[in-house]
C-alpha cells in the first residue's frame, strides 16, 4: 500500500518545500518508490528539483482540471530517484476553475487511487492556505499530515489555526485524517526562543512531535537555487544529518503503526 502524506501549514515560510524535497530524496536513495506532487503555484518544489516551471507542459492542474493520469504527468528525476508531478503556471488558476466542478475537493483523492501500489511514498507539497487545492491534498492524504513548524514566534498561533482546518476536513471530507507528526524546522540552538517553541510545541502535540529537529543551516537554504536536494548539494551538513535522521525516525513509526 502506498503511504500518502499531506505537508501542509498555513502559516508560510515555515520549510514545507523543504522538508518535502528532502524527506522524498532520502526516501528515493533507500530504494522507496516516491513522488512528488506539488500542488502550490508558487511551484518551489517543482524547481527545487531542477526544472523549469515556465517549461513545463503538463502539471497537477491536468490531473485536478482534466482528470489526467498522474502516471502520464509525472517527471522521473533519474539522479534524485523520484518522481514529480510538477506544478507550472497553470496552477494559479485552478482555485478559481475548480468552484463549479462536482466534487472538487475529491479530484486529487480519485486519480491517486489509480495509482495506489505504484509508489512507497507520496508527498504533496500545499500551498500555505486554506484552498481548494490545500483541501484536495488533505482529502487524499490517506496516512496524514505532516506539518512543519518554524521555531519562531507565533508558531503555535498558526497550529491552532491548521487544527481547526483538519477538524473540518474530518467532518466533512476525510475522516481518517490525522496529523502523523509535527516537524520542527529552522532551530537556532543559541537562543532562547527556538527552545522555548520547541517546549510549547510538546507539550501541545505531546507524542506526535518528531524527535528529529531541523537546524536552521544555511546549506538547507542555498540548495534548492541549485535544483538539487540537501543530500546531493552538501550530504554532510547539518541539515542533511537532520532530514537523514528524520526519513529513519518516520519509516521506523511507519513500520511500527503506530504514532511518532
Amino acid at each position: 500500500m502506498t503511504k500518502i502524506y499531506a505537508i501542509a501549514n498555513q502559516k508560510g515560510g515555515v520549510g514545507k518545500t523543504t522538508t518535502v524535497v528532502n524527506l522524498a530524496a532520502y526516501l528515493g536513495g533507500r530504494g522507496l518508490r516516491t513522488l512528488i506532487i506539488d500542488i502550490d503555484p508558487q511551484g518551489n518544489a517543482t524547481s527545487g528539483l531542477g526544472f523549469n516551471k515556465y517549461e513545463i507542459e503538463h502539471s497537477t492542474y491536468d490531473v485536478l482540471l482534466e482528470e489526467g493520469d498522474v502516471k502520464k504527468f509525472a517527471l522521473t528525476q533519474v539522479e534524485f530517484q523520484l518522481d514529480l508531478l510538477p506544478a507550472n503556471p497553470d496552477l494559479a488558476g485552478a482555485e478559481i476553475e475548480l468552484v463549479n466542478v462536482i466534487g472538487r475537493e475529491y479530484r486529487l483523492q480519485k486519480a491517486l487511487e489509480l495509482i495506489n501500489g505504484r509508489y512507497d511514498y507520496i508527498l504533496m507539497d500545499c500551498p500555505p492556505s486554506l484552498s481548494l487545492l490545500t483541501l484536495n491534498a488533505l482529502t487524499a492524504a490517506s496516512d496524514g499530515i505532516l506539518i512543519p513548524v518554524q521555531c519562531e514566534y507565533l508558531a503555535l498561533e498558526g497550529l491552532t489555526q491548521l487544527a481547526q482546518t483538519i477538524e473540518l476536513v474530518q467532518k466533512y471530507l476525510n475522516p481518517q485524517l490525522e496529523i502523523r507528526g509535527v516537524i520542527m524546522t529552522m532551530y537556532d540552538a543559541r537562543t532562547n526562543l527556538s527552545r522555548q517553541v520547541v517546549h510549547e510545541v510538546r507539550n501541545h502535540f505531546k507524542e506526535r512531535v518528531f524527535r528529529t529537529i531541523i537546524p536552521r543551516n544555511i546549506r538547507l537554504s542555498e540548495a534548492p537555487s541549485y535544483g538539487q536536494p540537501i543530500n546531493f548539494y552538501a550530504p554532510n551538513s547539518p541539515g542533511a544529518i537532520a532530514y537523514q535522521l528524520l526519513t529513519a525516525e518516520l519509516l521506523k513509526g511507519d513500520q511500527e503503526k503506530k504514532p511518532v
